[in-house]
Order: C-alpha cells, then structure tokens, then sequence
C-alpha cells in the first residue's frame, strides 16, 4: 500500500540547513544493498553511499539479523562506556582480523558517534601529549564542522561565520603544482626560527581528500610528512574517516605506504550499518588521558558494536573482499577514463572506490549530476568548486549494477556535451524494464567467494526486483 507524505513537511519544520535533499529530492522509503526506493516505487542506484557511511550497502541481511537479535533479546542500548559483551566483542575481532595482520598496536578511544567528535579528540590529546597549540592542517582539507575540526577544515562556505585559531594552514601535495615539493615547502618553515609558524603539536591529514576534491596524496609525499612530523616533534594524525574501511581498496588508506600514524580517526562505515559510530587509534605511548578526561554521553553506540562486529567477521576475515574492491576500481578507472574524453580539459582523480572526474567547473558538474538523478543514479560533487563528479557506491555493489550506473553516467554525459559516442568509448548495454538503465546478463563476472563461509549468503543479495 503506498505510503501519502506530505513533502511540504520537511520544508515547514526542517532547518534550512538541510542540503542533499535539495538535489535528491524524492521521499525514500526502502533501501537493500545498492538500491534504493522512494515513495512512488521508483528505483535508484546509489553512489553516494551516505557519503562513505555505507560502505557495505544498506541494510546487509547478515547485520541486520545480528542488530534484531540483540534488539529482541533487550540487549544493551545506551551504555555509555560500560563494560558490555557487544564492546568486548567488537574490541576483540577488530583487534584479532584489522590490527593484528597488519602489526599495528593501537589503543581504541570511543568519542562522540560521528566523525568530527573523533577528530576533536585526537586533537586535544596531540596538544595534551605535546603541550603545543598549533595543528597544521592542509588545503582542500575536510575534517568537520564542530569548531575545532572546522578550523582544521578548508571549505569556505562551511567555515563562514565562525571564528578559528590554532591552526595552519599548509598546501597539500601538488596544491602548488606537480613541480613544487610541498612536503620540503613546509619542512623549511617548520626549521626556520623566523619562519612564522608555531611548532606545532601535530599535523592533520587524509590520504585521499574527500570532499576536497578527491586529491590524492602520494606513499613518498606521505613518508615525507610523516618524517617531518617526528622530527619536529608533531604527532601525525590521519583522518581516515571516509578514506578508510575499504574504501580505497585496504582496510586503512596508508597501508603498504611505509609509515604509521600516531593518530588515527574512524567513523562513516567503522559500524558496517549507517549507524552514528566513531574512534581514534591511539599509540600506547600516547593514550595519557585521565579517566573520564574527553568524555560524552554517547562515546560508544551498542547497536553500532553489534553490527561492526559482523562487518569485520564477513568482510575482512582474509584478502578475498579487497581483491573485489581492486576490481571494481579497475573498472571504474577505466570507464572513466573513456568517459572523460567527451569532455575536454577533464581528468580521473581519486583512488579505489574513491574516483571520479574534475569536468572543469561547479556549473558542469551540477548540470550532469542533476540529468544522471534524472535518470535514476544518485551521485554527488565535490571540490573547492564542486567540480569533481565523485563515485562513492557501495564496495558491495554487484559488478553488474556498477557497470549499469557508469553507462547512466556516460548517457547523461553525451546527452550534456551533445556528442555522439566515439568509437573507443564503451558502448551501453541493452536496456530492461527494471531500472533506468539496466544491463543485459551474460556479463562476464565471477564474485570471489572466498569469503567467511558464515557470511557466504550475502554476496550477491544485492539484486533488482
């Protein structure tokens, strides 16, 4: 039975700070896997994944049954940061299939549930650690918007209206151009007694810039900093917030890079669910808090352990899952770079499942996001002037249904630049009556299934119909 809403509801109540509805208008009422539905059972595949939030798509059946189950059992809801059988269980798998493998020895510290609360507190403890002040943050940078993290964060338009201190800001590999070398840039000013920056008490970074424009920083670039910050006495903090859970094909986006962060801040994804959820890896030498010294009333939610806990059991038991992650990179890479040449000037950015296209300008980019909505594709922008088209589809997405959004995205391509298809871009496959653009079947796609045999079932659930 179909469900009546109002939608002039959510503009009389809701604060006018609202902003993905504005594009992705339609009221949802039903998401699985890469799919989701609105009210007038219309069908939409989704790359945005709740901005990196979903990185195993909605609602996995597998973490579902375990968050009902909990539920109906009345297991634990708020706890604040009591001991509970959901938390040790989550601590010890995490610690069992992420650090462990990888010879990482971090303490966990649960903050506040969302990303910014993680990056609050790694701040404050590198300035406890450090008894310095200044944070050196990069250009581009997206970190949050609580006051802190929004000093550390470069976006103007998030920044209006509010007043920053204790932190500096440094360009970001390439920032000055591929000749200028930023890291040796900011090392000398950091050496220099007169050169105008406080020695600081760490210094902020992602990997990958999100919603700076998917710039992307290289392993030499990164072990540079990494060894500046040592030298210079700074904690190295790496806001993995949106890069990290697979997102660029590893577990963390540093990995086999040849450094290790001090610092390190997770939430998006960290629950497997959508669900509000966040921390920072701490090094053992550098976890001096005091009891309850950076406290909150939710820093640990327990239906987020819940699920968290199947994430990791399912997705990161062996290497099976960031082998399907590398594939599908491979071919987002290289449709994209088919695509982009029906646009002059434009080029790939990004890494894993963290890609897209710089089309130039803000402009282009909205008028091609807006026809690929149109067209059943929910995708977002990013960039100083949201000029990139960012992929963020969920790393579950089957490999049918990610080739069937990347043929919508070079529809509406050709449709915005009027140009025929050129020879050497891929041609479209045959169209159904399911979604927008569906693909004909006898793609070539073998899912690895390799995987935790308790979680097998779930591999291919994300399916039309």
């Amino acid at each position: 039975m179909k469900t009546l809403i109002d939608s002039s509801i959510f503009k009389k109540y809701e604060s006018k700070a609202r902003g993905y509805c504005r594009r992705f208008n339609p009221i949802f009422t039903s998401a699985i896997g890469s799919i989701m539905n609105d009210i007038d059972g219309k069908k939409y595949i989704d790359f945005l994944a709740a901005c990196g939030a979903l990185n195993y798509g909605h609602n996995d059946c597998d973490m579902s049954r375990a968050l009902l189950k909990h539920i109906s059992n009345n297991g634990i809801s708020a706890g604040l940061d009591l001991f509970s059988a959901p938390k040790a269980d989550f601590l010890e798998s995490f610690h069992r299939l992420i650090l462990k493998p990888r010879g990482l020895n971090y303490r966990i510290q649960f903050t506040g549930p969302t990303g910014t609360n993680a990056i609050e507190a790694a701040m404050k403890l590198a300035r406890k650690v450090t008894g310095r002040t200044n944070i050196i943050a990069f250009t581009n940078g997206f970190h949050g918007v609580s006051l802190g993290a929004l000093a550390a964060t470069g976006n103007k338009y998030n920044r209006m209206g509010a007043c920053f201190s204790g932190v500096t800001r440094a360009p970001y590999e390439h920032y000055m151009g591929p000749d200028f070398d930023t890291a040796e840039y900011l090392d000398k000013l950091l050496s220099d007694p007169s050169g105008g920056i406080e020695a600081p008490a760490a210094i902020l970074l992602e990997t990958v810039q999100g919603e700076g424009g998917l710039n992307t920083a290289s392993a030499g670039w990164l072990k540079r900093i990494a060894s500046l910050a040592k030298r210079h006495g700074a904690l190295l903090i790496v806001d993995d917030i949106q890069a990290g859970c697979g997102r660029t094909g590893s577990f963390f986006s540093f990995e086999k890079m040849g450094f290790e962060p001090d610092l390190i801040t997770l939430s998006k994804s960290i629950s497997g669910y959508g669900l509000p959820m966040a921390l920072v890896l701490i090094k053992p030498e550098y976890d001096i808090w005091e009891p309850a010294e950076h406290n909150g009333t939710f820093r640990g939610n327990t239906h987020a352990f819940v699920t968290a806990k199947v994430a990791l059991e399912k997705f990161w038991g062996d290497d099976s899952f960031s082998k399907e992650i590398t594939t599908k990179a491979a071919l987002i890479t290289e449709r994209l770079s088919h695509i982009k040449k029906l646009i002059p000037g434009s080029y790939i950015k990004g890494r894993g499942m963290m890609q897209g296209i710089s089309v130039g300008s803000g402009e282009l980019a909205d008028k091609i996001c807006r026809l690929i909505f149109k067209k059943g594709l929910i995708i977002e922008t990013s960039g100083p002037h949201d000029e990139v088209i960012k992929i963020l589809a969920p790393l579950t997405t089957p490999m049918d249904l990610l080739v069937q959004g990347l043929d919508i995205i070079q529809e509406a391509v050709i449709e915005v630049m009027n140009k025929s298809v050129p020879v050497d871009v891929v041609p479209f496959h045959k169209e159904t009556a399911d979604t927008p653009k569906s693909i004909a079947t006898n793609l070539p796609f073998t899912i690895i299934t390799n995987r935790n045999k308790n979680y097998a079932e779930n591999l291919n659930h994300d399916v039309l119909g």
